[in-house]
């Protein structure tokens, strides 16, 4: 490419190469035709109208002494307090969640139900329907690729704890279609993503001991079966993971420490850190640098975050809108979408 760039009457020698779709200004400069078509055909150009939502964080739904249907929205790429999106199609906690690059989805209840809201993460405004989950689920946790999302349905209405996996295609509407089975039946497990694997780590499980420490994970893109990927260092009802494309985090609900795992190979996980304080039930979001952690079982407004990469304890990053635990979140931008 020439290191000359016409645009607006203006001659730059230092090209600002494009850092990915949805960022805002990541291809300032001036750019041809031909080297802008080359770009936008490897899916590096930034796509108008959606600057800035790869760093959009949603935290949606929890308990406040009664439940919530309050979706709150935060720049994961700065500081500062969420600000009010929208609503839910009604209040409820205990859902699952996961998301692309354009829609968030939230599927199930603490009320057994098997509805599914979506967003739109570019805009703000109320949840719609998406379609429904094969059954009732509460307690689930989803995650996804640019195109595909796969739930667990969690526990459901006859108090059984399930090991179902159900997916669906993200940009369309419709109802969930049969992915597989997890190797544990579980609730309140967390979740995250890789463009090419899911990812599902510790859960509440029938018997004795209560919770698990059983990681598992899928191929997104296929169908079948999850496979072991190891364990988590205790046994845990984890409920919050981030990730970016290579690593995620994983918070132990009901205390302060975090547990790391690279995502492309198989393995125990490793500790990463501490929250500031202990904390259960939270919700988190991320883009590929950053991770959020929000809200307690408590009904705290705490907003903190990590940096993905590196190992370390976390940083006070602002306050919900409203306190409140048992939510979920999601992002235009995790680990999954990149």
């Amino acid at each position: 490419m020439s290191d000359k760039r016409y645009q607006g009457n203006i001659i730059s020698k230092t090209p600002v190469t494009p850092a990915g779709p949805y960022q805002d200004g990541a291809a300032s400069g001036v750019w041809s035709l031909a080297e802008q078509k080359a770009y936008s055909a490897a899916g590096l150009w930034p796509t108008a109208g959606n600057a800035n939502i790869a760093n959009r964080g949603i935290f949606a739904g929890g308990y406040t002494g009664s439940n919530s249907n309050v979706i709150d929205y935060v720049n994961i790429a700065s500081t500062g307090n969420a600000l009010d999106f929208g609503d839910l199609s009604a209040a409820k906690y205990s859902l699952a969640s996961l998301s692309s690059a354009t829609r968030g989805l939230f599927a199930g209840a603490e009320n057994f139900i098997n509805t599914i809201d979506y967003i739109v993460l570019s805009t703000t405004g109320n949840a719609q329907d998406f379609g429904d989950l094969s059954t009732t689920s509460s307690a689930g946790a989803g995650c996804s690729s640019s195109t595909r999302g796969i739930f667990n349905i969690g526990l459901t209405a006859t108090d059984t704890y399930s090991n179902i996996l159900e997916y669906v295609t993200i940009g369309s509407t419709g109802n969930t279609t049969d992915f597989g089975d997890m190797t544990v039946a579980r609730r309140s497990a967390g979740a995250c993503s890789s463009p090419t694997r899911g990812v599902w780590a510790g859960g509440s499980i029938s018997g004795s001991p209560f919770n698990t420490d059983v990681i598992d994970y899928v191929t997104i893109a296929s169908t079948g079966n999850a496979t072991d990927f190891g364990d988590l260092s205790n046994q845990a009802d984890a409920r919050s993971n981030v990730s970016s494309s290579t690593r995620g985090v994983i918070n132990h609900s009901g205390g302060a420490d975090m547990d790391y795992i690279t995502i492309a190979s198989t393995g125990n996980s490793v500790t990463f850190g501490n929250l500031v304080s202990a904390r259960a039930s939270m919700k988190g979001c991320s883009n590929t640098e950053r991770g959020l952690f929000a809200g307690n079982a408590a009904a705290s407004n705490v907003i903190e975050y990590i940096t993905i990469a590196t190992t370390g304890n976390g940083t006070d990053f602002g306050d919900l809108t409203v306190a409140r635990g048992y939510g979920n979140g999601c992002s235009g931008g995790h680990g999954g979408l990149s």
